[in-house]
């Protein structure tokens, strides 16, 4: 068995694409996953499956959203062991415990790559944000107090590439895969 970790882009955002963590857990129990963990409300599911090829786990796990919640939601299947080779890899400026900069990991939504993403966001503003790509994501870090004048964070959320992408914060990244 091998577990994996899912990534949903958009839910339970502003009361828009409301997929209650019950009703999706039990989603994945129907799709014959085992051990289903939900962590918070923004969409992450750990599980464990025997199946090893991540392109048909993910396109399961996307018929069974738009089956049961009708929302075509991005979805981002990761093996535990890749996420905590990422986490073993990060830059040293990345997740530590200065409590002005806020850090997110940026995971790229296969096919997309790290260079459509860069073409399309553009350089960081060197003074208030930085990047590090590795793999399939980009460690990002930004000043919490001047994220408005980063050019980043507008960019990630609003640019064509942004169904491509979703974000989690650094400790939330290290508390699911501990999980």
């Amino acid at each position: 068995m091998k577990r994996y970790i899912v990534f949903l882009r958009g839910i339970n955002i502003s009361g828009k694409n409301k997929v209650p963590m019950a009703e999706l857990k039990n989603g994945f129990e129907n799709l014959k996953f085992i051990e289903v963990k939900t962590y918070l409300n923004s969409g992450n599911v750990i599980f464990s499956s025997a199946d090893e090829d991540t392109k048909k786990l993910t396109k399961m796990i996307e018929k069974m959203i738009k089956e049961q919640f009708v929302l075509d939601i991005p979805v981002f299947v990761i093996l535990r062991e890749q996420l905590e080779d990422i986490l073993n890899n990060e830059p040293e400026w990345w997740g530590n415990k200065n409590k002005e900069i806020y850090d997110n990991l940026i995971f790229i939504i296969p096919p997309a790559k790290f260079a459509d993403v860069y073409d399309e966001i553009g350089e960081p503003n060197k003074e208030l944000e930085r990047i590090q790509e590795y793999k399939n994501v980009i460690f990002w870090s930004f000043s919490r107090k001047d994220y408005q004048k980063t050019n980043w964070w507008a960019k990630t959320a609003s640019a064509n590439i942004s169904s491509k992408l979703t974000i989690r914060t650094a400790n939330t990244v290290r508390k699911i895969v501990k999980m």
